[in-house]
């Protein structure tokens, strides 16, 4: 191979499935060089055919790579090609392809020709020719960065999209309030009622690190809860939260449980928040919640004309292959959790086996499922939209879901991002985890942790102790 020039401190060798999961990768390496092995053109390739989203960042890469290349001669591609997000320091990045044979040896320890070993004995290639500089290999897949190390190698995951470095600091939407209410200086003067909503002012200094919509409990009093709205020239603005504890107060003849059931209700059944996201382990009721919400504002209220709800269709187990029959029948085996809690709702004795029979078939026909796969393009008016399971969600998918919001449309995302099941997202690079630490800055939106179980005793105890 004749000798290239590199122009960065590093270079930067990335695997397929790093294109795969962020297309955008190309550019975000900034000064430094990236280079592309043949395999990974092949099996872009084999990858681009498709409806999958795998398929379509395929597609984009290879549309990213052919407006690169444009018209270059072959000395300028073998020399590398500028890349247009390179360092402030102005000397920007390259990508180079593999334009030759790289001649090596591959040691006895890496046998076999396949592409995850063919990226490794050119990554060892590399090296040896670039001794100046640092060569990296850039993989989502853990073993081939395993026997990278193992040869010797240095690798990394990518990481660009990791949105916190410990999903234990992700927003929580919850905190005491730093002493009890009744100490914050609340005065008389500073009581009103805004469309029956009992607001309260207190001093400056207790609001620096809240966020809008947070949810606030005195520390002191179990059933005083509030909810940071604003920041006035006054002082900051707390509403006092509407207690669904109580028997009188329910949601669809459901009331919470606990405080961040109440605080949940709270803000779902708040008409000024256009997206709410509820994360929690399973038996917190987060499913419960946003449905009875959903169907008491489209019911009753008249403030949604249906309720949509969608989830990825990522399989636990062995998948069961292909579903006979329409949209809706093919997503009815994923919406078990939706058939469970329409149960608990409409769980009347009015009416015996018949009312039941008669709700049930009301609801369903103002509730509709939709695939993920038919979202694209679409726009939602007027709808309240349930994403379920959201924690397997990509970054991009989850972009292209919420955009798909038209006026008067609430989006409800939910589920828990220690039970991922699509490959290479983690609990720090959920799409689920991308909007709750993106909207918590926005006055429009509201976040709550779900902590406590309440689903049976059996589950609480399995969820504890089998965890």
């Amino acid at each position: 191979m004749r000798q290239r020039k590199l122009s960065g401190r590093h270079l930067f060798v990335l695997d397929t499935n790093v294109l795969m999961h962020d297309p955008s990768a190309l550019f975000r390496f900034q000064e430094h060089d990236i280079f592309l092995p043949m395999v990974v053109l092949e099996e872009l390739d084999a990858a681009k055919k498709g409806m999958s989203e795998v398929a379509q960042n395929a597609r984009h890469v290879s549309r990213l790579l052919d407006d690169l290349i444009g018209e270059a001669a072959p000395e300028s591609i073998h020399a590398g090609l500028p890349l247009p997000s390179g360092g402030g320091n102005g000397n920007p990045g390259r990508v180079f392809f593999q334009t030759a044979d790289i001649c090596h040896t591959p040691p006895p320890s890496l046998p076999g020709a396949t592409p995850d070993n063919s990226i490794l004995g050119t990554a060892i290639a590399l090296r040896d020719e670039h001794p100046e500089v640092s060569t990296v290999v850039v993989s989502k897949d853990i073993n081939l960065r395993i026997k990278a190390r193992v040869l010797g190698i240095r690798a990394e995951d990518y990481l660009d999209d990791m949105v916190l470095d410990d999903a234990n600091l992700l927003y929580s939407g919850l905190s005491p309030l730093p002493r009890p209410l009744s100490q914050l200086g609340v005065r008389e003067t500073d009581r009103r009622q805004i469309e029956g909503r009992a607001l309260l002012a207190v001093g400056k200094a207790d609001a620096r690190a809240w966020y809008p919509n947070q949810c606030l409990y005195d520390p002191v009093s179990e059933n005083l809860d509030v909810i940071f709205r604003d920041l006035e020239d006054t002082g900051p603005v707390l509403e006092t939260a509407r207690d669904f504890r109580l028997p009188g107060n329910t949601v669809w003849g459901i009331h919470a449980r606990n405080r961040e059931q109440n605080f949940a209700l709270n803000l779902l059944m708040d008409p000024d928040l256009d997206f709410v996201s509820m994360l929690g382990t399973a038996g917190t009721g987060k499913t419960l919640l946003a449905l009875a919400a959903g169907l008491t504002q489209t019911l009753e209220d008249k403030r949604y004309r249906e309720i949509v709800m969608t989830r990825a269709t990522v399989p636990v187990g062995e998948d069961i292959g292909f579903l006979p029959g329409t949209e809706e029948e093919k997503m009815a085996p994923w919406m078990g959790a939706l058939m469970d809690n329409l149960e608990v709702l409409t769980d009347s004795d009015v009416g015996g086996e018949w009312g039941r029979a008669v709700t049930n078939d009301f609801l369903h026909s103002r509730i509709k499922i939709r695939s993920l796969n038919y979202m694209r393009g679409r726009t939602f008016l007027n709808r309240y939209v349930i994403i379920d399971e959201a924690q397997n969600l990509t970054r991009k998918q989850m972009t292209t879901l919420i955009t798909r919001a038209g006026p008067g449309t609430k989006i409800v995302c939910i589920g828990n991002i220690a039970q991922i099941d699509t490959p290479y997202l983690s609990e720090t690079t959920s799409g689920l985890t991308y909007v709750v630490d993106g909207f918590k800055t926005w006055r429009h939106s509201g976040h709550i942790t779900l902590r406590r179980g309440e689903r049976s005793r059996l589950a609480d105890f399995a969820a504890e102790e089998l965890a």
